[in-house]
C-alpha cells in the first residue's frame, strides 16, 4: 500500500469543475449528481480562479429574499450584485484556497480547518487543476494496515540520528495505536522517539514504555523509570 504522505497520494484525480459562465442550475445539478459540496471554477486556460459551493448558493438565496432599506442598497451594491448572481463567476468565492500535490496531508488538513471548507482544489505550479482532496481523502491514511505503519515506525526510528541506539526498541501497532517498548542508556531520546513515531502517517496515538538502562541510572542518581505517553491501556 502507498505511504499516503502527501496530497498527491490521496487526492481524487477525476475532478468535476465548471467554467465562469456555468449557470446556477448547472451548478446545482452537478453538486447533486456527484454528491459533492463544492466545485472548482476554471478560467479558459484551466487555471483555478475560485470555488462555488453550496454555501455560496444558499447565501445568494438568502440575500435575494432579504428586503434591504434603500439606503443599504445604495451603500452596498456588492450585496445586490451577489443577490442577483446567476453564473459560477458571479457566485464563486475567490481567491480559491488551494493546495499542491506535494503538500503533506497534515498541511492540507490544517488548510481545511482554517478555511472551514470540506474540499480543496489541487493545483500544479502554474495554477492548473490536477485534482481535488476532500476530508474523506485525508482520512484514508488511517486505513493503512498495522504492519505497514509498524514498518514505517521502525524505519523512522533507525533513520533519525539519535544519541543512543534505537535498534533494540520493540514496536507494536494495533489499530493504529503504536507501543514502543525497550531500554535505552539515555533519558533524552524518549521525547524524540515519540515524535518520530507520531510523524508516521496513519498513527493514531503513541504509548511509550521505555526504561532507562540501570547502569546509567546509578551514575545519574536516577531510579528505574518508565515513561508513558498517549492513551495507555
Amino acid at each position: 500500500m502507498k505511504h499516503l504522505h502527501t496530497v498527491g497520494d490521496v487526492m481524487t484525480h477525476a475532478v468535476i469543475a465548471v467554467g465562469r459562465d456555468a449557470p446556477f442550475q448547472e451548478i446545482v445539478e452537478n453538486l447533486r449528481k456527484w454528491r459533492i459540496s463544492a466545485l472548482p471554477v476554471l478560467a479558459g486556460d484551466g487555471r483555478v480562479v475560485g470555488v462555488v459551493s453550496e454555501a455560496d448558493l444558499l447565501a445568494r438565496e438568502e440575500l435575494r429574499d432579504a428586503v434591504l432599506p434603500p439606503s443599504d442598497r445604495a451603500a452596498d451594491a456588492s450585496l445586490q450584485q451577489q443577490a442577483h448572481a446567476v453564473t459560477a463567476g458571479q457566485l464563486m468565492s475567490f481567491p480559491a484556497i488551494t493546495v499542491h500535490p506535494d503538500a503533506t496531508t497534515a498541511q492540507a488538513a490544517r488548510a481545511m480547518v482554517h478555511a472551514h471548507v470540506k474540499r480543496l482544489p489541487v493545483i500544479d505550479t502554474e495554477g492548473h487543476l490536477v485534482g481535488v482532496v476532500s476530508r474523506g481523502d485525508l482520512l484514508k491514511v488511517y486505513l493503512r494496515p498495522d504492519e505497514d505503519i509498524e514498518g514505517d515506525v521502525r524505519r523512522a526510528l533507525l533513520a533519525h540520528p539519535l544519541p543512543t541506539d534505537a535498534s533494540g526498541i520493540d514496536v507494536k501497532v494495533e489499530e493504529g495505536m503504536v507501543t514502543l517498548r525497550g531500554t535505552v542508556p539515555e533519558p533524552s531520546p524518549l521525547g524524540i522517539l515519540e515524535l518520530l513515531a507520531r510523524s508516521v502517517p496513519g498513527v493514531v496515538d503513541v504509548q511509550t514504555l521505555i526504561s532507562i538502562e540501570p547502569a546509567l541510572e546509578a551514575d545519574h542518581g536516577d531510579t528505574p523509570a518508565t515513561r508513558t505517553s498517549g492513551a495507555a491501556r
